[in-house]
């Protein structure tokens, strides 16, 4: 069995460090790198770039709402098309600093409040995957499990990788628990390993209620930006590896 750990990763800003990014690319397979909106810059993209190419870990896109100073994680409401347009802007300028370094951007995850709210609303997912479609068409659209972005992937003939996370738990709609409740976020290593071991054997998500949502799930995230991302992707990998479940990349498993 195949599998790939993804990482929302290259957030760190200017002066300030966010995350311990090498540590975390030598577990994953994939790194999101942010694009400049909601976290990162050109150095910090470069390197996090480099960073990927010498561990064998496939570079994406993790474009967001203009929003540095909430971390991309306050809701901005958008014209589809300024959307559309704000998604290729961020993939293209990763594309651009990639190429320099002989490096091909293989697929494109969105961030936050972006994220969370394309989940549910047709015309974000739509306006997203347009984005990703007018960069590369080869491009991969990660998309949250039964969303709406999974549904506007198909609609726009793109690729797409069904994802999960590590460490957040859901609600009963299938939607990651909001960030303003307590037990949102996975800190614990070995539950988090119990909950993506629980969602590969029994193809399904589940609700803090218990409400079970079938699902297939190419793709585990883990938040770089989590003091506990290290630890828990350290765990989840040396589970993975242990039940012979080989993390790969993107292109290596979404053909």
């Amino acid at each position: 069995m195949k599998i790939n750990l993804n990482a929302d990763i290259g957030e760190s800003y200017g002066k300030y460090t966010i995350g311990a990014d090498p540590e975390l690319m030598r577990l994953i397979g994939s790194a999101n790198v942010a694009c400049g909106m909601h976290a990162g810059d050109p150095s910090i993209m470069v390197r996090t770039i480099g960073l990927a190419q010498e561990n064998g870990v496939s570079v994406g896109a993790h474009p967001g709402f203009n929003d540095l100073w909430g971390f991309g994680r306050r809701q901005i409401r958008m014209n589809p098309k300024d959307l559309e347009y704000l998604v290729t802007y961020q993939i293209g300028a990763l594309q651009a600093l990639a190429r320099a370094q002989n490096v091909k951007v293989t697929h494109v995850k969105p961030h936050g409040a972006l994220n969370n709210m394309a989940h549910d609303i047709e015309d974000y997912a739509m306006a997203i995957g347009r984005g990703i479609k007018a960069a590369d068409p080869d491009l991969i659209y990660v998309a949250n499990t039964g969303s709406q972005m999974t549904q506007a992937a198909a609609r726009l003939g793109l690729r797409v990788a069904h994802e999960s996370y590590v460490d957040r738990r859901y609600d009963d709609n299938g939607k990651m628990l909001s960030r303003e409740l307590e037990n949102s976020v996975i800190k614990d290593p070995d539950e988090a390993v119990a909950h993506v071991m629980r969602i590969l054997e029994e193809r399904a998500i589940f609700s803090v209620s218990g409400k079970r949502i079938p699902c297939d799930v190419h793709t585990f995230c883990i938040h770089g930006d989590e003091p506990s991302a290290v630890p828990v992707a350290r765990a989840v990998r040396q589970a993975l590896d242990a039940a012979n479940i080989r993390v790969v990349s993107l292109p290596e498993l979404i053909q």
